[in-house]
């Protein structure tokens, strides 16, 4: 994926010593996701995502997000951190489990029924997130889309699944050398 210099943006308010809230993440991406000139810096490529790293409040990692049509990430989750999107320009849609996954010791799960959420996220709209929550962000539209996201702590690390019915398969760790 094509990369690009880092941009720094004006912090949320939040202390030096307070660890920012999943609340302050969020006013942070949706402030962001606002700024056209922060928006209109992203080199888009029309074959794959490109991010830009910022520097998100109190200390959280932040990135800016080209996705193309038809990208997703797969489905993963952000370990211990607290996190924060917002689409600032097109539409995403984020499919996510309504339940908390251990955190360790399982290779796969078989998931009960009805625990599937889908929100779709137009220009302006966002949402925040807790501590070990399993999603997949996807640009279903035939247009380009963007979006900011926020956590906190910075990601320790991704863990990736595949999924097939109700059966969510561990496939991947990465660590931030791996997408830094």
């Amino acid at each position: 994926m094509p990369r690009s210099t880092p941009r720094a943006t004006a912090a949320a308010s939040t202390t030096a010593t307070a660890a920012p809230t999943a609340a302050e993440l969020l006013d942070f991406v949706r402030s962001a996701a606002a700024d056209p000139e922060l928006i209109a810096s992203l080199p888009l490529d029309p074959q794959g995502r490109t991010w830009v790293r910022l520097d998100g409040p109190g200390g959280s990692e932040a990135w800016l997000i080209g996705w193309p049509p038809g990208t997703g990430t797969g489905w993963h989750d952000h370990a211990e951190s607290v996190g924060a999107f917002a689409t600032a320009v097109g539409g995403l849609t984020e499919h996510s489990l309504a339940v908390r996954l251990p955190a360790s010791g399982w290779k796969t799960l078989e998931l009960s029924e009805g625990l599937d959420r889908e929100r779709r996220l137009a220009s302006g709209q966002g949402r925040a997130f807790g501590r070990h929550h399993v999603h997949e962000v996807l640009n279903e539209s035939s247009e380009h889309a963007v979006s900011v996201h926020a956590y906190h702590p910075p990601l320790p690390l991704i863990r990736r699944f595949s999924r097939t019915g109700p059966v969510l398969r561990l496939e991947q760790v990465e660590r931030p050398e791996d997408w830094q």
